[in-house]
Formats: structure tokens, sequence, C-alpha cells
């Protein structure tokens, strides 16, 4: 996972196959041959799940932007971030740039709303979190079965800056969800978190590469995922500690559950170190529901399925409880729960 994959739509000699070291638990071309036809127009249709959270908004429908495509925040302000498919059979591609100028506390809710059937969305978010400000970016991610999907995020973080992330996510038929940070370190700090609920044969692939470059920066980041039927999770995840990125302080954990026996799992947990004087670590566990938990609920009358969801919900709920602020927090919580 060095440089990133540079992927057009509309070309598809771009498109990664699995021979592409960063790609091979997820084979675009696998699913994807050609470039697809350009999608429609369509309808924003209903306010996103944020949408009581207030602020602004930026929206695409189908790849194209209903207003401004641009954001800076100064103060204290709220943008939702809207990524609306409505297609079947075709392709979009969407571009938001969102910047938080120095002292800026930037709470940003984005979504990936998802209708119709078999279609191709690449989203892509430029976010720079400038010296002293603090953006605080949670994602719900929901689209059909059948679709192909890949969001990336490419983040830099200045010194002294604060980055918090959650994704929470449902998958797709290949979905990748991508995320690449520059940290400007010297006493900035970046929480990298997310969770997959996955059922039926869906893929989602949480990938995410932390470059520290300068001294003194911490990252922490915790990945959950359960994996139902014949779904397959995969998070890839890199911390790259650079020369004279002297102090970094960085733990990865990544933990998952499968839920049956036909469904996979594929975890790469990476730190690459060229500094001295660091804390690194990382962790990656892959393991099944406490069977003597299911059957003590099962005892006391509660019902093997709804004991199981149950279960499941405590266990990824940790990574909902890591987000700081209370509103976006309590969302994403009915969120998950309403698919548990």
């Amino acid at each position: 996972m060095s440089a990133a994959f540079a992927i057009d739509l509309t070309d598809a000699d771009t498109y990664p196959s699995r021979r592409t070291e960063a790609w091979k638990y997820s084979d675009l071309k696998r699913y994807l041959r050609a470039a697809p036809q350009p999608s429609g127009t369509a309808e924003v249709g209903p306010p996103g799940p944020f949408y009581d959270l207030g602020g602004e908004a930026i929206v695409f429908a189908n790849g194209r932007a209903v207003g401004v495509t641009d954001f800076i925040a100064s103060g204290e302000r709220t943008l939702r971030l809207r990524y609306v498919s409505d297609a079947v059979g075709t392709g979009h591609t969407a571009s938001a740039r969102v910047s938080a100028r120095a002292g800026a506390k930037l709470l940003l809710l984005e979504t990936h709303e998802g209708a119709g059937s078999a279609y191709v969305a690449h989203n892509t978010l430029e976010l720079d979190v400038a010296a002293g400000a603090e953006v605080t970016r949670v994602v719900l991610v929901e689209e059909p079965e059948d679709a192909i999907s890949i969001a990336e995020a490419h983040v830099k973080v200045e010194a002294g800056g604060i980055y918090r992330q959650t994704i929470v996510t449902t998958g797709a038929k290949l979905q990748r969800i991508e995320t690449r940070i520059t940290h400007y370190a010297q006493g900035a700090q970046v929480q990298a978190d997310g969770l997959y609920l996955l059922n039926g044969s869906r893929h989602a692939d949480l990938t995410s590469v932390v470059r520290h470059v300068e001294h003194d920066g911490a990252t922490s980041q915790l990945i959950k995922g359960v994996a139902r039927d014949t779904a397959r999770g995969v998070f890839q995840g890199k911390i790259v500690v650079e020369r004279g990125a002297d102090g970094t302080d960085a733990r990865m954990g990544h933990h998952a559950l499968i839920a049956s026996e036909r469904a996979e799992i594929d975890a790469k947990p990476e730190l690459i170190i060229y500094a001295d004087d660091v804390q690194c670590a990382h962790g990656n566990t892959v393991g099944t529901l406490d069977e003597s938990a299911l059957f003590y609920m099962q005892q006391r009358g509660i019902p093997a399925e709804e004991a199981r969801a149950l279960l499941t919900q405590a266990f990824l709920i940790e990574v909902i409880d890591r987000i700081e602020h209370e509103g976006a927090r309590e969302v994403a919580r009915e969120w998950l729960t309403a698919r548990l």
C-alpha cells in the first residue's frame, strides 16, 4: 500500500486486480471488466440520517453536485456530506473538498445512501485539518447488495490538529472505504475507527494508511467487524513512522467475529517504523460468538436470534462509544441497532 491506486471509472485499464498488492482482497477487475455507462440524473429524496443535527450540506446525486462542492470551516461548524446513488447498472463519480481553518471545530457527517441496483460509485474527499483545528468525521454507508462502490478520503492533519474518524458500513457486492492520512504530528492526534456488519454475500474493505512525517504525534485505531452467511470482511491498516518522527505513539487494533462457517475475514495490520524512540503496537483477533454466553441467555428465555443480536451489538458498540460528539454518537448507535 504505497502510492494510492488512481482509479478512473471511464477507463477499465485503471481498475486494480488482486495482482495489485493493496487490492488483493478486493479484486475490482473481477467484478468490473468494462467501464459502466454514465449514470443519469437522480432525485435526492428524503433527508439523510444526520438531518436533525442541522448544519450545512454538500450533496451529490449520482455524482452530480447539488450546489457547492467545496467547504471551508472556521469557528464551530457542522457539515453534512451526502453521496446519494440511485441508478441501475450505470456508474458515477463525485469529488468534494473540505478544509478546516486554524482553530476551527468541524463536525463532518458523511453518508453514502444507495438505491437502485448494480451501480458503480466512486466518491472522493480531500480533507485538510489546519494547525490547531479539530475535525470529527462520522460516516454511515448503506448500499444495495449488488452495488460496487469505492470511497476514498485523503486527509492532511497539520501540527496540533485533531482528527477523529468513525466509519460504519453494511457492505455491498464489492465495497472499499479507503482513508489515507498524512500526519504532520507535532502534537497532532488522529483517531481512525470503523466497523462493518455484513450479511448475505456482502463484501466490505476498510483500508487505511497513516503516515507520521513529523515528531510527537499520536494515532489510535480501533476497527471491529462481523461477517455472517457468505460475507467477507477486509481490514488493511498501515501506520508508517517516517525518519524524524520520533516520539510517535501509534496503536492499532482489529477485532472481528465470524458468525457462520462460510463467512471470511481477511486482516492485514502493518507497522513500518523508520524512527527511534517511538511507542507503537498493533493487534488482530478473529473469533466466534461466545457459545457459553449464548447458552446462558437462552436459558433465561431470550430467543437464539435475539441473543446473537445482543451479543453482536455488545461487541461492536465499543467503536460507536468512542465517538465524542453526543448527537452523532446517538444517530450512529440507532443506525447500527436498526441493522442488527
